[in-house]
């Protein structure tokens, strides 16, 4: 998979990309976690994921926060990062400008800033979350969510709130039109260790929904 350097705020953002030769097929952008626990776009979560998407047929792109790898740039852990999605998702439009759905996939961390670039981009039209850090991250700026998706969480996480996202589920699907589903996966930590294969089963059977 050939490196793809897009140009940012910033400098370059390192990324990876696989085309979908269909015309009208799906996007998918991937968001890893925070760089401070080991996120990048190459850690073993985020590259089967990749491979995953665009096995079923959606055009991926994942990419290196600023600071991350081969991007220019330091992390600072919250706008330079929204910024950095943004133009990567400028960028998987301009190569995919006659598809139909464009989805994002956020890694805890990530997830937080895929919400938030949600919220600024109503082209999204579907959303899937991985061990969403509530409680320590704010997400009450989703208000009201503007689209629907499936949110992941690892039954032993202990970097997260249950309680808060319990509350932050129940409060999405209060919304007119607005589905979110969770799902607590059994066994699993923050980032599904071991649990990889059984989340991707589960991300496909609700694409496919």
């Amino acid at each position: 998979m050939p490196e793809i350097l897009i140009n940012g705020p910033v400098g370059r953002i390192e990324s990876r990309y696989t085309h979908n030769i269909s015309p009208d097929s799906p996007s998918m952008l991937l968001l890893h976690a925070h760089p401070g626990h080991g996120g990048n776009m190459d850690n073993h979560l985020s590259v089967q994921l990749h491979k995953n998407f665009s096995d079923i047929g959606f055009s991926t792109l994942r990419f290196n926060f600023r600071g991350v790898g081969r991007s220019d740039g330091e992390h600072d852990g919250s706008e330079g990062e929204l910024a950095d999605s943004a133009i990567a998702l400028d960028w998987i439009q301009n190569q995919n400008q006659s598809s139909k759905e464009y989805w994002i996939c956020g890694i805890s961390f990530g997830a937080w800033i895929g919400m938030q670039l949600l919220m600024r981009r109503p082209e999204i039209t579907k959303f899937i979350l991985l061990g969403p850090p509530a409680g320590k991250y704010d997400f009450n700026f989703l208000a009201p969510c503007p689209a629907s998706g499936v949110i992941f969480s690892g039954e032993k996480d202990i970097l997260i709130d249950h309680n808060i996202l319990g509350s932050l589920v129940k409060k999405l699907n209060e919304q007119e039109n607005i589905k979110v589903k969770h799902e607590s996966i059994k066994g699993s930590d923050h980032f599904f260790t071991n649990h990889e294969t059984s989340i991707i089963q589960k991300i496909n059977n609700y694409i496919k929904t």
